[in-house]
């Protein structure tokens, strides 16, 4: 067989999936671990939401709403914003290849940071555009230098607000002087994942750059239910926007890309505020938990507006990430993302929590890294 593969693509490297939970634990012959690395929602799923899908299964026979049309009006209200600025994906992701889709072709240039979310770099590169990125300034996005990168040719600046993987936020202000700089013409995408966690005094006000945009760039919100709403299973996420953006991503979108059970799930996430709130308050209390108890053993923790953060555990992150395997507790390290020294964890419930910094303490000790 032979393949004529167009460069662009054969010069993508893969997304590398971590390996199942169960796997890992055959592997390290652990049993009962916890799972502190992928930023998920360590209160589960809204009951409400899996009662909803539950009752709904004997209906998979049927396609979906191809509209959406019961969440996209739900979500509108949630957001305050308008049923035709909302576009839903599978998954927040989907949004962003419909962004790519509909405004870059090739030789377009799309602004990205590093470290950030992978997949900005890889639909524009599918798209045969070239990606321009700009490293991280002290671990926030430098917004100064995304403006002198900017050229007539930029077509999309993605800024990941709050970051992954360092839980750092744009200021209002910052952000605001930073739409000031740019040409009209620029799409400038804010990945708004994590923003519940965010203080709401320190949110950008996004809906209001989106329907006041005169003089400025357009702007378009990501969010996603996989975070606060614990939905990551099922591959829900949604686009704010204004209403002729949308209608151009509604003409790349695939027909019935959002699936009955998500549908469903997520209508009924929506509306279980209690579930909602305990997410909320529960991250809160574990961050400034897990904060204070990390600085005690002799790491340094960095400040976090989302349900993660990282940690300075002063010596090689990869054999701490291994050694904490042993201890059946899953983090993430960050020596692939340019921090040698930094692992990344989930905030986990208060069992979770505990059982983390017991780990934490006898692995520092067994490598002699405090």
């Amino acid at each position: 067989m032979k393949l004529n593969t167009p460069r662009n693509i054969a010069e993508i490297i893969p997304y590398p999936p971590g390996k199942p939970q169960d796997e890992l634990e055959r592997e390290y012959g652990i049993s009962e671990s916890i799972k502190l690395a992928s930023n998920e929602n360590s209160w589960g799923p809204s009951p409400r939401a899996v009662e909803a899908i539950t009752e709904m299964l004997t209906g998979l026979h049927r396609y979906p709403d191809g509209s959406s049309y019961y969440l996209t009006q739900a979500i509108a209200d949630w957001v305050e914003a308008e049923p035709e600025q909302i576009v839903l994906g599978n998954g927040s992701n989907e949004v962003i290849e419909f962004l790519v889709k509909a405004f870059v072709l090739a030789g377009d240039e799309v602004i990205t940071s590093h470290p950030s979310f992978l997949m900005y770099q890889k639909f524009v590169q599918v798209r045969g555009g070239k990606n321009t990125v700009i490293e991280l300034n002290q671990l926030e996005h430098d917004l100064e230098a995304i403006i002198q990168a900017t050229t007539e040719k930029t077509r999309l600046i993605f800024l990941d607000n709050p970051n992954n993987p360092c839980a750092t936020l744009i200021s209002k202000k910052h952000f605001q002087d930073f739409l000031l700089q740019l040409p009209e013409t620029v799409i400038v995408v804010l990945d708004e994942a994590y923003i519940d966690f965010v203080n709401p005094e320190q949110r950008i006000d996004t809906l209001d750059l989106i329907n006041n945009n005169s003089g400025i760039p357009a702007v378009v919100a990501l969010r996603t239910f996989s975070k606060a709403f614990g939905l990551a299973g099922l591959r829900i996420g949604f686009g704010i926007m204004h209403a002729d953006i949308a209608s151009l991503l509604h003409r790349v979108r695939q027909p019935f890309n959002i699936n009955l059970p998500a549908q469903i799930g997520a209508l009924a996430a929506l509306r279980d505020k209690t579930h909602y709130n305990l997410t909320m308050q529960g991250t809160k209390d574990g961050l400034a938990w897990l904060t204070e108890r990390v600085r005690a053993l002799g790491c340094t923790p960095y400040p976090s507006h989302t349900n993660f953060f990282l940690i300075d555990v002063c010596g090689d992150a990869t054999k701490l990430y291994e050694a904490m395997l042993y201890k059946g507790v899953i983090v993430r390290s960050m020596q692939a993302y340019g921090f040698p020294n930094f692992i990344r964890i989930t905030i986990g419930t208060e069992q979770e929590n505990t059982r983390f910094i017991a780990a934490l303490q006898e692995c520092l000790a067994d490598l002699g890294y405090v």
